[in-house]
């Protein structure tokens, strides 16, 4: 068990760690920045694939191979650079993420989690690495079970119901408190097993609550897809609520989507977080990063590479430059930085 320096908790709709609000007496434009959790999607950080057949996709130019030990060690590298910039939290997963932004097939394997529901402990070694570096450096890592194309690897309901069992029990174990724990990513979409999908997902959610270290537990919840608001099954059992904005063009759909979220049956005072979000516009007076905070929920940036970019575009596309190196990696970390330093 690990000497942990950060921990998080809640406190209504407000994140502290090490019990004080975070960003404390911060506010920006006439909004209360405290108490927010500013992040960024790092889902590639552990990648790796084993698949053969697919595996060479993913090679750095400079040595025409795949490295997951690589690309943890450069993202190790690269987080005081988001921390400097006032973001707290990065969210990982278990299963990762499409590598090209947004994919439909997914041939790949790049999962945690074993056909039975065990994990790898090759995996499990680069997760603990990206956690232990986000508590020396006082940030929070929002860490996700599941992805959608990379479920199938489980063979039953049984084995999601283990691997739920076997991720809360050791990050319990390991004593991590800075810790967020996401069922899966964006339940809404493409699932094929009824527990990983809206109507099924909160028993998961309350599985993972009930387990209990030194009288400590996890804080659950999960995420929809874009636009979309939670229902109240798992509204109420959730102890933060994670949306996603990519789709919603209007900014002012975002701070609609916080405030729909908070009249959904069931809903108590909690923390409400996107942790996905594909639009930028970080130099004009209304974006989906300000739309958020105007209502007091904390928000996520999702960057990939597109089409005919260069390799320091995008943190989602393996192989990934984990650098602030390209104009919108620039203009989220600038934005981030200047609403955490506030007016």
């Amino acid at each position: 068990m690990s000497k942990q320096n950060t921990r998080v908790s809640i406190q209504g709709s407000d994140f502290l760690i090490n019990d004080a609000l975070t960003y404390e007496g911060v506010s920006f434009n006439g909004h209360r920045i405290e108490g927010l959790l500013l992040n960024t999607r790092m889902v590639q950080a552990t990648f790796d694939d084993l698949n053969a057949e697919t595996r060479h996709q993913w090679a750095y130019a400079d040595t025409g191979e795949w490295s997951a030990e690589r690309n943890v060690s450069e993202f190790l590298a690269a987080m005081p650079m988001y921390r400097e910039h006032g973001v707290l939290a990065v969210t990982v997963n278990l299963q990762g993420g499409s590598p090209y932004g947004y994919s439909k097939a997914q041939p790949w394997v790049n999962s945690a989690i074993n056909a039975d529901g065990s994990l790898r402990e090759d995996y499990l070694g680069r997760l603990a690495r990206v956690i232990e570096r986000a508590d020396e450096l006082g940030m929070v890592v929002i860490v996700g079970i599941f992805y959608f194309g990379q479920e199938k690897v489980l063979r039953d309901a049984q084995a999601i119901r283990d691997a739920v069992d076997n991720t809360s029990k050791w990050l319990l174990t390991q004593g991590y408190t800075n810790v967020l724990l996401e069922i899966n990513n964006e339940c809404n979409i493409i699932y094929k097993q009824p527990l990983l999908m809206p109507d099924g997902v909160h028993e998961l959610i309350s599985q993972a609550k009930q387990h209990e270290v030194d009288g400590r537990r996890l804080l659950v919840g999960t995420s929809y897809g874009g636009g979309f608001i939670p229902k109240p099954n798992v509204v109420k059992v959730s102890d933060f609520l994670l949306m996603h904005g990519n789709g919603v063009e209007e900014p002012a759909k975002i701070a609609e989507m916080v405030r729909q979220a908070r009249a959904v049956e069931g809903y108590t005072d909690m923390p409400i977080l996107f942790n996905e979000d594909d639009h930028f516009d970080f130099d004009k007076p209304e974006n989906n990063f300000l739309a958020a905070i105007s209502e007091h929920a904390s928000w996520g940036y999702f960057d990939y590479r597109m089409k005919d970019e260069g390799y320091e575009q995008g943190y989602q596309s393996v192989p990934v430059d984990w650098g602030i190196n390209s104009e919108r990696k620039r203009g989220f970390f600038s934005l981030a930085k200047t609403i955490t330093q506030g007016n």
